[in-house]
């Protein structure tokens, strides 16, 4: 938990795919396709399911991104 001001935010671990769509800047039907069992080109990070909710851990998006190659300029 993290306090600004007088008030208490609670960080998120899990996001949605609407979500962690958002925190990686790619459109969330970009997602989903890419998450579809008989994807052409799955997505390389594991995700939970709560129910029918498809969850992702902000850790495993973080780890994603860390290790996408730079541009060579």
């Amino acid at each position: 938990m993290v306090e600004i001001g007088d008030k208490q935010t609670i960080l998120k671990r899990l996001f949605r795919v609407q979500e962690a769509a958002q925190y990686l800047g790619l459109a969330p039907r970009t997602l989903y396709n890419r998450i579809a069992p008989k994807s052409k080109q799955p997505f390389p990070v594991r995700f939970k399911k709560q129910g029918k909710v498809i969850l992702f851990e902000k850790k495993d998006l973080d780890e994603y991104v860390d290790n996408l190659p730079y541009a060579d300029n």
